[in-house]
């Protein structure tokens, strides 16, 4: 289980204005800017969960994954997994878990990834039985046959995160920590990647927090997410809660040959392209129905949709609703 408890961090980050003169100053006299990461964060996640933890740039997703990996410290606050504090017992810690950062690597740049595997069973003293049972495993899963013998430089994007991620379960971890694991993939890596962690959390319960902008990728892998911003916790809830949630708003999509339209309330413009058009309709101000009879009286219709909000769109109108 992963706690914590009012877990804040603040950063002191010294700042200059561009020129010699300036830096010639900053050399003897320093301006810090103290910038606080987290307040007062406070979840808990269950053994087994996937949980998306999600929230704009410098929101502090990446902060607090680095304190539950233990890299980072933090100032006031507890953060306890599976009985210990990472921080603190950072050797029994890291046995237990995972990490991927998209913009981070823990392969060998120069050598063949199979030669970073081994090294890695090694660091983590992986039973030689249980690494190669995983090994044959992940490279199935994860398609590696034909690249696990070239070096990391020389693969895709696509090819080396899926290294990335066999790299972070070679030695069975509890919990699996993604930041932006599917960063610049094409569409077939993305889902051999989604379905890979799907299958792992099933067959082997592990814990996984996703921390990515992406959100399909949240909404294909799990139930519950959690929404950061400014440092604070500001919504822990179901992917379905919040779309029903925001369940008032549609999405009307038109193909039409001619026609002139005239909007009433609860009825917005999206966009108008080459006899396509698309409106957004408040469901709490005027119905569906009421809004195609209106639609269809300014054009001959040949076509017509009614969508909700994509999951983009949802996320996007909540950053909006609190000010994010």
């Amino acid at each position: 289980m992963i706690e914590l408890i009012n877990v804040s961090k603040t950063f002191k980050v010294s700042r200059r204005n561009a020129g010699l003169k300036e830096a010639f100053t900053s050399l003897f006299r320093r301006n810090y800017t103290y910038i606080q990461a987290l307040r007062n964060v406070s979840f808990r996640i269950n053994d087994g969960e996937m949980v998306g933890y999600i929230g704009p740039n410098g929101a502090g997703k990446s902060t607090t994954i680095k304190i539950m990996s233990g890299i980072l410290y933090p100032d006031s606050g507890e953060c306890i997994i599976d009985g210990l504090v990472p921080y603190k017992h950072r050797r029994e810690h890291v046995r237990n878990i995972g990490v991927v950062f998209g913009q981070r690597s823990q392969l060998w740049w120069d050598v063949p990834v199979i030669d970073s595997f081994e090294l890695l069973r090694d660091i983590y003293d992986v039973d030689e039985h249980v690494y190669r049972r995983n090994l044959e495993e992940l490279i199935e899963l994860l398609d590696l046959k034909e690249i696990i013998r070239t070096p990391a430089r020389q693969l895709s994007l696509g090819q080396r995160m899926r290294c990335e991620i066999a790299a972070s379960f070679l030695h069975n971890p509890r919990i699996l920590f993604l930041d932006e694991p599917t960063i610049g993939l094409d569409a077939v890596s993305k889902l051999a990647v989604r379905d890979f962690i799907r299958k792992m959390n099933q067959e082997k319960k592990t814990t996984v927090i996703l921390t990515t902008h992406d959100m399909q990728d949240i909404e294909a892998l799990t139930e519950r997410i959690l929404l950061i911003g400014r440092g604070q916790i500001l919504l822990d809830g179901s992917i379905s809660e919040l779309k029903t949630r925001n369940s008032r708003m549609k999405k009307i999509t038109l193909q039409y040959d001619k026609g002139q339209f005239s909007l009433s309330d609860g009825i917005s413009l999206v966009s108008q392209v080459n006899g396509q058009a698309v409106f957004q309709v408040d469901t709490s101000v005027i119905s569906v129905r009421e809004a195609i009879e209106q639609l269809s009286k300014n054009a001959d219709i040949k076509d017509l949709s009614v969508t909700g909000a994509s999951i983009d769109e949802i996320v996007v109108s909540l950053y909006e609703e609190l000010k994010l």
